[in-house]
């Protein structure tokens, strides 16, 4: 969330930023800077007040020992007046906390001054393209048709075993998830980042802390029982390993990468671009995350990016960078770049990654810092992507790669699958 600090040392500029998100935020920053207001003059009364209660329980002993018995007493009084006035203050002083932590967590992070203008996914940038258009036959199928042919998934049976949008892979289908997997693992640690292995399930602190709740709380499965949710995307667990943990400045850069089932609601999507392997209740994915300094963020920005860059070319598909607009961006997000990959039989292109830097949006809430060279604490920036997110990978793999005599294998997933076709 923002901090108190941004919002009161410059709040036309926090309003003006925030409207490339179509967040109308005049409203809400005035009455967190009247909250505020009086949580700081309470705060000076309580203070105040609460010296004086001090002076006064010293002066008690004194005034006995000296035989002023009626003056003890006057001061005894006091004491308990001023120590109810001060409850009474403290409690006004909670009131006002709360209330400004209520109103900071609804208001979304600031868009960077390169967001572009725009309402929704039509007005994002294309920002690079890469990769060799497929020419594809006439008769060229769907993946999930492909899928059915050459008996990879089962839609069907992931119905009956559970419901819509949780495929039963097989054979080779199976083989290949499990080789894209270990693809991006083993690509990431040649890149540097650490591979963990996370829980996929978390506590509601760790969904507060990267934003999902209380934002995203309807897309999420919730264990009511535990009170526990399965996570959306490894970024969650992961960025939470550095909840309220102070890092020494030398430690940064933290890099890490993990992979995980993650499991989204996805609650009102239908029609067309939800068949197959377009829209998933349950998919696997890779993810990469970052803890940084401030002033080397968006420099690790571009280099995530380049780094998934990395992974569509040696998957051999036709793929473009999206730098997002405002009104298409997340919450929680400041600098978003989506990569889409190019499904040929579909005709249309396929979002498999977001990279995005959050800048200390996701920290505060975190309470993730570091100590600079004069120890002094810091929020450090935090940042993730997909790297990448299978399901819309291996639709347009089937599809891009279909030919007469079955599938190409893309020579570089070979010696993870132990097959160069289907």
């Amino acid at each position: 969330m923002l901090t108190l600090k941004v919002i009161n040392d410059n709040p036309e500029e926090v309003i003006r930023r925030l409207s490339k998100k179509h967040f109308e935020a005049k409203e809400i920053v005035a009455e967190i800077i009247a909250a505020d207001e009086v949580r700081r003059s309470t705060q000076t009364s309580l203070d105040t007040i609460l010296g004086e209660i001090n002076a006064l329980s010293k002066s008690i002993g004194s005034l006995m020992k000296e035989g002023k018995k009626e003056e003890a007493a006057a001061a005894r009084e006091q004491v308990v007046t001023s120590k109810e006035t001060a409850r009474q203050l403290e409690e006004t002083l909670k009131a006002a906390a709360t209330k400004i932590e209520e109103l900071l967590v609804i208001v979304p992070n600031l868009p960077h001054e390169s967001v572009p203008d725009g309402k929704g996914a039509d007005d994002n940038l294309v920002e690079k393209t890469g990769g060799v258009m497929p020419v594809l036959a006439d008769d060229a199928l769907p993946h999930w048709e492909l899928a059915k042919e050459y008996d990879l998934i089962d839609f069907e049976l992931g119905v009956k075993i559970t419901g819509a949008g949780f495929p039963v892979y097989k054979g080779k289908g199976a083989r290949l998830q499990r080789a894209l997997i270990n693809f991006f693992l083993d690509s990431a640690r040649d890149a540097g980042f650490l591979e963990v292995q996370p829980p996929y399930v978390v506590n509601s602190d760790s969904g507060f802390g990267t934003g999902q709740l209380p934002d995203k709380e309807g897309q999420m499965y919730h264990a009511t029982l535990d009170d526990l949710y399965l996570i959306p995307t490894a970024e969650v667990p992961v960025t939470n390993m550095y909840r309220d943990v102070i890092l020494d400045e030398k430690e940064l850069p933290l890099k890490n990468t993990a992979y995980s089932a993650c499991f989204r609601r996805e609650a009102g999507s239908y029609g067309k671009d939800v068949r197959g392997l377009n829209r998933l209740h349950q998919f696997d994915k890779v993810e990469i995350v970052c803890i940084e300094k401030p002033e080397h963020s968006y420099e690790r920005l571009q280099e995530m990016v380049r780094y998934v860059e990395t992974l569509v070319e040696r998957l051999e598909l036709p793929w473009r960078i999206l730098r997002l607009c405002g009104g298409d961006m997340s919450f929680t997000s400041a600098l978003t770049f989506d990569f889409e990959v190019y499904s040929a039989a579909q005709q249309r292109w396929l979002e498999v990654s977001s990279v995005s830097n959050f800048e200390s949006y996701q920290a505060n809430r975190l309470k993730c810092r570091y100590r600079d060279a004069d120890r002094k604490t810091q929020l450090c920036h935090t940042l993730n992507g997909s790297a990448l997110a299978l399901p819309r990978i291996v639709a347009a793999l089937l599809e891009n790669n279909q030919t007469s005599s079955g599938i190409r294998i893309p020579e570089v997933l070979v010696p993870y699958c132990g097959f160069s076709s289907i």
